[in-house]
């Protein structure tokens, strides 16, 4: 059986757990599922880092003892990942006994292999951020590179020499592929050892809370060789030596971008000290801005965790900060986002083809799944394809780290099922008494939907076992989620579905964000305008709007907009035109590529993020709120007129 390792930095316990701490944990909850769903023997680690100057200087603040702040503060950490119903494995404290131990036994290694010396320490130091910084790091008496305030620093203090795995670190980043991610990190970080290591004070004297140095006990242990060596208490180092054996190396250590040197250079060392494998892969993600800025209390820009959960549901929650940026990326927070990826994915296309579905089957069907169908159409076939190429794709995405990628492969086949349904129309099925084929139709959507359910598990896990609750009644199993599953058309059917609560309900758009025009408020042809319906203009106003054929020559999805389709469309002239329309919840581009349909041609062109559109496309909406295109045969020729 495979394994996957997979951690979180360990949190300080300074203050209140924000976003950015919600974040990095969902990432590796969903990395974590994900891989238990394939079937891997999967670890997940997370905690809280309780030992430091910080820490101490809070406690003094506040007359309690160190301990008792570190107590306070980590159960608020505990707290908010169980009300985020993680699934980690261990949630490790750094004052746990069986880390100190493990910090100890890395200490006497260092020095066995003479690595570690005594000197004077003098230099920059920022206490907020536990990191000493260069002179040229340094402006107006804080660190550039996050605005902490620096005090300067003399003292003695046992020294790792770093300076000595130069080479050792630069040939581990040219022979282990994705042992630091992405890959603009990790030239970040093989230029900063190219530029020369200066060896790295691993002890304090000024302060007294931390695991004292062996032999020393006027020093403590720093942070790093503290802290970092959490990843190998985890999983059972010197106590555990079978689990140990089975998980390590560490196949994803996921860190901020802001504590990515320590990760990636100061950690491989120490372990390359200590005859200890450097981890597979380490990735750095990207911080959530506000404003454009950093999170930061003193700016009055902090996003609470918890505030967040009080507000919207986790499954909400957890797919938007998943889908919204690539992970190594950074991201602007905007509340207004979350509601629309709630509005426009979640609930108009995932929810709604559920809600349908069961609708369907019970207006159609009794409410009964039907069995597994005799034969195959084409487009069942391609329904089938869709959904195959969908759980590669997720499969890829994951081992390349692209959650983002991932969740949309995922809610892409949940599109094609919406079209699945436009296409097979099973309510004219049903009305034609066309028994047979609308109940091999049901079948088909009810499998898809599983598929996608299976699928989403990792990231919207909530509502997927709802789902599957729902679709599969008394087949249900613990094994439900497995991607060994899927198998187009195992669930034998004959049974009666039992409908779950609507998934995601509409949300309000907040009412003190700025929002910015995206595709909603576009003058689409399918959307809504500011006339009623019951306005009346007279003919001559009718004639001077120009309808014509146009042939779409190719499609493709609009950057940035999830509904957008950028069309090439001929519509007889010497040169094609561009046209955005805002039906990509309802057709594939390759869906479109060759259909003829009617455009409104002498409309002034607006610019759609970034895009001139210079024609407007026609289309009906269904019940559902699908967007339905009338086509015509190939014997009606671009160009021509509609009226």
């Amino acid at each position: 059986m495979s394994t996957f390792y997979v951690t979180t930095p360990i949190y300080y316990v300074n203050g209140a757990p924000h976003l950015g701490h919600a974040y990095t944990t969902i990432v590796a909850d969903a990395m974590a599922r994900h891989y238990r769903q394939r079937g891997d023997d999967v670890f997940f680690l997370t905690g809280t880092d309780e030992h430091g100057l910080k820490v101490q200087r809070s406690a003094e603040e506040q007359g309690i003892p160190p301990q008792e702040l570190c107590d306070q503060n980590s159960q608020k950490f505990r707290e908010l990942f169980d009300r985020m119903n993680l699934t980690h494995d261990r949630f490790i404290r750094t004052t746990e006994s069986d880390h100190e131990d493990v910090v100890l036994e890395i200490v006497e290694r260092m020095k066995s292999n003479d690595d570690v010396y005594l000197d004077t320490y003098e230099g920059w130091y920022a206490p907020s951020d536990e990191a000493y910084y260069d002179e040229s790091e340094i402006e107006d008496g804080v660190a550039i590179s996050s605005g902490s305030e620096v005090e300067w620093v003399e003292e003695d203090s046992y020294f790792f020499r770093l300076g000595d795995y130069e080479d050792d670190l630069l040939e581990w980043y040219d022979e282990i592929e994705g042992c630091v991610a992405p890959e603009s990190r990790l030239n970040e970080v093989r230029s900063f050892v190219e530029g020369g290591l200066n060896d790295l004070s691993i002890t304090r004297t000024s302060f007294d809370w931390g695991i004292e140095w062996p032999d020393d006990p006027e020093h403590v242990l720093y942070v790093w060789v503290d802290a970092l060596a959490n990843y190998l208490t985890g999983i059972g180092f010197g106590e555990d030596p079978e689990k140990f054996e089975r998980f390590w190396p560490c196949d994803m250590h996921l860190v901020g971008k802001d504590i990515l040197r320590f990760h990636a250079v100061y950690w491989p060392a120490i372990l390359m000290s200590v005859g200890i494998e450097p981890p597979r892969g380490i990735f750095a993600h990207g911080w959530w801005l506000v404003e454009g800025e950093k999170m930061s209390k003193s700016k009055g820009n902090w996003v609470s965790a918890d505030d967040l959960l009080d507000e919207y549901e986790l499954d909400v929650l957890r797919y938007f900060l998943l889908r919204e940026i690539p992970l190594g990326q950074d991201g602007n927070f905007a509340t207004s986002r979350i509601v629309e990826r709630n509005n426009s994915e979640l609930a108009d296309n995932f929810g709604n083809l559920v809600n349908r579905t069961c609708g369907m089957l019970d207006s159609f069907n009794d409410g009964e799944v039907p069995s597994p169908p005799s034969s195959v159409e084409p487009v069942d076939a391609d329904l089938a394809d869709a959904a195959r190429r969908a759980r590669k794709e997720v499969v890829r995405a994951m081992d390349e780290r692209e959650t983002h990628v991932a969740v949309e492969a995922a809610m892409t086949l949940s599109r094609h099922l919406n079209n699945y349904i436009q296409q097979t129309t099973p309510w004219v099925l049903n009305r034609e008494d066309r028994h047979q084929r609308l109940e091999a139709v049901l079948y088909n959507i009810v499998e898809g939907i599983r598929w996608v359910a299976v699928l989403m598990a990792a990231f919207t896990p909530d509502t997927s076992r709802a789902v599957l609750d729902a679709i599969l009644a008394d087949e249900r199993s613990d094994n439900a989620l497995a991607f060994e599953t899927l198998e187009w058309g195992i669930v034998e059917g004959g049974f009666e579905l039992a409908a779950p609560p609507v998934l995601f309900e509409k949300l309000d758009p907040p009412e003190d964000e700025d929002e910015t025009p995206d595709e909603d408020t576009m003058p689409e042809s399918q959307e809504e305008t500011d006339e009623e319906p019951d306005n009346l203009i007279d003919f001559d106003h009718f004639t001077d709007v120009e309808f014509a054929v146009g042939e779409i020559l190719a499609a493709e999805p609009v950057e940035g907009a999830d509904k957008l389709l950028e069309l090439t469309v001929d519509l007889g002239e010497p040169d094609p035109r561009t046209v955005v329309a805002g039906i990509a919840n309802s057709y594939e581009p390759d869906e479109l590529e060759g259909l003829r349909l009617t455009f409104v041609t002498n409309l002034e062109p607006a610019s759609l993020f970034g895009i001139e559109s210079q024609a407007m496309l026609l289309a009906a909406t269904d019940e559902d709120g699908n967007h339905v295109l009338a086509s015509y045969p190939e014997g009606v020729k671009p160009g021509a007129s509609v009226g």
